[in-house]
Formats: structure tokens, C-alpha cells, sequence
């Protein structure tokens, strides 16, 4: 495969780059249905089945998927937790720092586990942005850790922020334009006319044909 934006020029590929952050999920999946691209989640089931879940993934990842495919005309697999790391059963009723965190288990309106994570990062845990990227990475990588691994890791990953100011998360667009000092009154406007101009591009690239 080859890359499908391979006619565009220097200075377009570029504008690209920058106006894919620009683009939200929904607009995101559009794309995606129509090439073939996944988002959604699966998982392994105990008995080593696929399934798909009712998840999707992160802008982070989906866009990540899209500039790979853009430059490379192959279609990336979809993310699959593996068995080991899927819930088992039911939450138990009363979750301890050794208990681990399966995929399906993380609730945040579970009074029980919300508490635990507070005891466990002294009071202060909360469920944001952080902790669902963390515990998605460490599924991801085919790890359930227990509670208390999972705190300590919030703790850390809570310390250096999300890393928008040193260019970490460049698709959380408005975040990044915060911190650069350009997120006026008139950003939304600003997000769709980026974003408009990036789906003009997208809308013209063709499936790649199939090998033969």
C-alpha cells in the first residue's frame, strides 16, 4: 500500500496535520465507516471469542488510526482487550487495594470503588480525563492491576497534567490553543471551519483497491 494524500502538496499535508485535531469523534467516525477504519472495542471473552463492546476508543487513538491510514493506505486493527483483563463477573461488593481493576469494572458512579481510590491517593482521586485514559492504557497493554497499582500510577500521571502545554495531547485542540494563548470567544468557529477543511480533503480519497 501506498499513501493515499501522497498528491498533496508539502504545505497541504501539513494543513492536514494540524486541522485533523481539529475534527471531533462523531465527525471522525464518518471517515472511519466508510473506509473500513475501526473504533469501536472488542474483547476477549474467557472462552478466546472477539466480541465487540459497547466502548470506542479515544479521539487519541481513532486519530491516530486516520493519519496511518492516510499515509500508508493500510487499515489498522481495531483495539481488543485480551481475557485477562476483562471482568470475570460482577463488581464485588466490597472492593480492597488488591482487588484488580478488569475492564468493566471501572464505574464512576460506583460509590465503593470511587472511595477505595480516594483512600488509596489520600483523598485525592477524582474521575476525570486521566484516569480513563490511564486505565484504558493499562488494558490496552494486556494488564489489570489491582487498586492500589492504579492509584499510585493516578498519583504520577496526576502530577504532570495531561502534557497539553508541552505538546503531548495535540488533539485536544482546544486545550492546546488554551495554552498557546488562542482560544478566544470565536474558537468554535474556529474548530468548525478546521474541521470542515479537513473532511473537503478526506471526502476526496478513495478506498485503496484490494490487493489481488
Amino acid at each position: 500500500m501506498a499513501s493515499l494524500i501522497s498528491h498533496l502538496s508539502e504545505r497541504e499535508r501539513d494543513r492536514l496535520a494540524e486541522d485533523l485535531n481539529y475534527m471531533n469523534l462523531a465527525e471522525m467516525k464518518g471517515f472511519c465507516r466508510s473506509h473500513g477504519i475501526p473504533f469501536i472495542i472488542h474483547f476477549e471473552s474467557s472462552s478466546g471469542q472477539r466480541k465487540k463492546s459497547r466502548d470506542t476508543d479515544r479521539k487519541s487513538v481513532v486519530l491516530a488510526r486516520v493519519r496511518h491510514y492516510l499515509t500508508t493506505g493500510e487499515v489498522p486493527d481495531a483495539t481488543c482487550f485480551p481475557a485477562r483483563v476483562v471482568a470475570p463477573g460482577p463488581v464485588p461488593q466490597k472492593l480492597r487495594p488488591q482487588d484488580r481493576l478488569y475492564y468493566g469494572w471501572y464505574d464512576k458512579t460506583n460509590a465503593d470503588m470511587v472511595g477505595l481510590l480516594r483512600q488509596l491517593t489520600n483523598g485525592q482521586f477524582r474521575n476525570g480525563a486521566i484516569a480513563r485514559i490511564l486505565a484504558r492504557e493499562f488494558w490496552t497493554s494486556g494488564e489489570a492491576p489491582t487498586f492500589a497499582e492504579f492509584a499510585d500510577r493516578w498519583q504520577q500521571d496526576a502530577q504532570k497534567g495531561l502534557g497539553v502545554d508541552r505538546g503531548e495531547h495535540p488533539e485536544a485542540a482546544w486545550l492546546t490553543d488554551r495554552a498557546r494563548g488562542e482560544a478566544g470567544s470565536d474558537w468554535k468557529a474556529k474548530r468548525v471551519h478546521r474541521a470542515r477543511r479537513a473532511l473537503a480533503v478526506l471526502n476526496r480519497i478513495e478506498k485503496p483497491e484490494p490487493r489481488g
